[in-house]
């Protein structure tokens, strides 16, 4: 017996956003940014994009990049940047 239309349907949607995500790290790994601090990843049928970047040129890169690979589809994103500055005072320790 061969599965219904609408369970081949769901299988090949979810196929494709494996698809597309893993073109996505393709791209985050190999063109100008080499980031390969950010992490993207299928969850609850959302793609989850999360990670630390050294600039906030480098974020909106990244943002951008996401946003033409993952068009269309659910998209929850968490990349900040590392903060680089030197502490304006002392450290306390207990």
């Amino acid at each position: 017996m061969s599965e219904p239309l609408t369970q081949r349907s769901e299988d090949n949607e979810e196929e494709n956003i494996e698809y597309r995500v893993a073109h996505l790290r393709d791209r985050l790994a190999a063109e100008e940014l080499g980031e390969l601090g950010v992490r993207a990843e299928v969850r609850a049928g959302a793609v989850v994009v999360t990670g630390t970047v050294p600039s906030a040129q480098c974020r909106e890169t990244v943002l951008r990049t996401v946003r033409e690979e993952l068009a269309g589809l659910a998209v929850h994103t968490d990349v900040v940047v590392a903060e680089t500055a030197t502490p304006d005072h002392a450290e306390e320790l207990p």
